[in-house]
């Protein structure tokens, strides 16, 4: 605020300083005219006054005529009268100066002052058209060119407008530097771990302002779950990996001091071996999302036939023995369709999804999944008609399930690392970086992977690559 009225009031000088100067200049250029002009009133009308039939007359009143003329016209006190008869020779002053200092005052010859500071002003005393004489007045440029109250009036508007224009400006920058002020100061509660920033209301009539403080208020509340879920995921996390090596820890401590017997101590060593491998997935899981999202993981671009690797997929994924009580219906289009991609990845993303559904299966009915693929007819209408063939143009592969679904609340979450909503299964649960790996998976493909709809009756996940 300071900053920019310093600089506002700087330039509301420099420009009521311009308009001053001009202004002045032309008052005092008009008033140097009028009063010219009526000095030449004043001298023609003295003029008549002395004139005579038998040529120049001085009346015996004259000197309080011309003080009665003075006041009538309002001319300046600063001011010298002159009548000279018709061979110029001084006969009357206001004030009475001698003959000596007239000639030094006026040229007869060139009929003006001689002295450059002095504007003349004069008039012929006519008498039977013949020049009986001559009425001269003497006035100082100064006295006709300076009005102590026009000069007032001006300097007074101008401080006026400088105040008012500076006060305006002050008062427009505090407006706009309160909310700033506001928004620092929650800045700094940010910067200090404090995310709540309640007390940031504003309600200002500039809209960038509104938009501001608006952005900044959800940028808070954003990074307030950020970090809600950063700690609840770094608890998670901890849960998850201390799980299986605290149930590896005992298994292995009872086989050690031989609490069980031979088949007993064979099939606790099992146990620990599934465990372990479940503990390397998640430390898997782990490297692999931070290869992914450090950008140090190669993808290819191949040239890849859809049909057959969603086949392959499908039917490894379901010679599994815990998925054989899973109903998956896989439909394919009659065509071979071919995709753009690495086939490694993409096998990655589908069986993260068909994972992701058979955890979210429903206790009460079966579970059914139907893997699907869109050979692009919706992207070829939208690439535009006279569009180059295959330019542009996008497969989509659709998971569908019957299971719980996604809550309201969490599908806008899904995605984020860590996250596993609040609907859990009895089946053991991940880290929460199946659907975080598969959507990054999907974008490093030049593809995106969405959720498309999800309720009570299952979910439908849809991927989409680009076609060959």
């Amino acid at each position: 605020m300071s900053y920019w009225s310093l600089r506002y009031l700087v330039i509301l000088f420099i420009g009521c300083a311009v308009i001053a100067s001009v202004s002045i200049y032309w008052i005092r250029e008009t008033a140097r005219d009028n009063r010219l002009q009526t000095s030449s009133l004043f001298v023609q009308d003295l003029a008549d006054r002395v004139s005579g039939p038998s040529g120049l007359e001085i009346p015996p009143q004259l000197d309080e005529l011309v003080e009665n003329r003075l006041r009538f016209f309002r001319l300046d006190p600063e001011f010298c009268l002159l009548i000279l008869d018709q061979d110029g020779k001084l006969v009357y002053s206001m004030p009475k100066i001698t003959e000596q200092q007239m000639e030094e005052k006026w040229d007869p010859q060139a009929l003006k002052s001689r002295h450059s500071e002095y504007a003349s002003v004069s008039a012929a005393v006519k008498s039977d058209s013949a020049e009986a004489g001559r009425v001269v007045l003497l006035q100082s440029d100064k006295s006709l060119t300076t009005s102590r109250s026009v000069l007032v009036v001006v300097v007074i508007l101008l401080i006026t407008f400088t105040l008012s224009g500076w006060l305006t400006i002050y008062l427009l920058s505090s407006r706009l530097s309160k909310p700033l002020k506001q928004i620092t100061i929650a800045a700094g509660r940010i910067r200090s771990g404090n995310y709540n920033i309640e007390n940031l209301q504003l309600k200002t009539q500039e809209r960038e302002i509104s938009e501001l403080v608006g952005s900044f208020r959800e940028m808070a509340l954003r990074l307030k779950q950020l970090e809600d879920w950063r700690m609840l995921s770094l608890a998670g996390v901890s849960h998850e990996l201390k799980t299986p090596v605290t149930s590896i820890k005992g298994l292995l401590h009872a086989v050690k001091d031989k609490v069980v017997d031979e088949e007993e101590a064979e099939e606790f060593l099992e146990l620990a071996l599934q465990e372990t491998g479940r503990l390397d997935r998640m430390v898997a899981d782990l490297l692999e999302y931070n290869a992914l999202a450090a950008g140090n993981v190669s993808v290819r671009s191949d040239r890849i036939e859809l049909n057959a690797l969603l086949t392959e997929v499908v039917r490894q994924w379901e010679l599994m023995e815990e998925h054989r009580t899973v109903s998956v219906s896989l439909e394919l289009p009659s065509d071979q369709v071919y995709g753009i991609g690495d086939s490694l990845r993409i096998r990655q993303i589908l069986v993260n999804l068909l994972n992701n559904s058979f955890q979210a299966a429903h206790p009460d009915r079966p579970l059914f999944i139907r893997v699907s693929l869109d050979a692009g007819a919706e992207a070829e209408a939208e690439a535009g008609v006279g569009a180059v063939a295959g330019a542009g143009e996008k497969v989509r592969i659709e998971v569908q399930d019957n299971g719980i679904g996604v809550s309201q609340e969490d599908q806008p979450n899904i995605f984020e690392r860590f996250y596993r909503g609040e609907r859990r299964s009895a089946r053991p649960r991940g880290l929460g970086l199946g659907l975080t790996y598969s959507r990054l998976l999907a974008q490093a493909l030049g593809g995106e992977l969405e959720l498309l709809v999800s309720s009570n009756e299952g979910s439908l996940f849809a991927l989409t690559l680009n076609r060959a």
